[in-house]
């Protein structure tokens, strides 16, 4: 099943290389998440041979399955956060994509200072308004918020873009994120990544300065819904 992973993988990486070539900056610089939803065990062990370290999760019982399997990789929850399952995504999760105001991000706190954690977390900005997150007029002060929170590190900022025809049309939105994150340093210096791109767009997300990028599709190819 994952007999074109070694070639996809080489083709995203060689894909983040150019971008950051491009964009005077260094493919270290890039993280790459493999995005292993609805997929089985086998996925991660495949790309985790090929020296993938970093697997991002959408739904809360794939990741705690498989991060109890390697507890070695780094696991980021990228799915939307639900209250009852905060708690959850706190124990295993190594970093927590997509904040956005609601009680989920309290309970969240809660459960990591319980248990003695700094949890990396990126908050979610919704450009658009009809997607997961915090509107760019509301990102001050709910980042301030996340900031005060216990068992939180803020550390970056997210963003989904409308579904493009091109990837170029995302690029404005990946723009402003940057430029929100280079303001909001000035009072919040800990806040450097920005996790954006994903198999469609990842080349124009790192030459307009993502640190993280999540794909799925161009390296395990297309996928049955859960």
């Amino acid at each position: 099943m994952f007999a074109a992973l070694e070639e996809n993988l080489a083709r995203v990486r060689a894909g983040i290389s150019g971008a950051a070539t491009r964009a005077g900056r260094s493919e270290d610089e890039v993280r790459l998440i493999a995005v292993t939803k609805t997929l089985r065990i086998e996925a991660v062990e495949a790309a985790a041979a090929l020296g993938v370290e970093d697997f991002g999760e959408n739904y809360i019982q794939e990741l705690r399955g498989k991060a109890s399997e390697r507890p070695d990789l780094h696991w980021h929850y990228i799915g939307a956060l639900q209250s009852g399952t905060a708690h959850h995504v706190a124990d295993v999760a190594d970093y927590v994509h997509g904040l956005e105001p609601g009680g989920a991000v309290t309970r969240l706190s809660e459960r990591a200072a319980s248990r003695g954690k700094n949890l990396p977390v990126l908050v979610q900005v919704d450009f658009e308004g009809g997607r997961n997150g915090v509107a760019p007029e509301q990102l001050d002060v709910f980042v301030q918020e996340v900031a005060s929170l216990d068992g939180l590190v803020l550390s970056g900022l997210m963003t989904l873009p409308p579904m493009p025809e091109s990837p170029e049309d995302c690029r404005p939105y990946f723009r402003r994120l940057r430029e929100m994150r280079d303001r909001l340093r000035k009072t919040h210096p800990v806040l450097v990544e920005l996790s954006m791109g994903m198999s469609l767009d990842y080349e124009v997300a790192v030459e307009e300065g993502a640190t993280m990028v999540r794909v799925g599709t161009a390296l395990f190819g297309e996928r049955t819904k859960r």
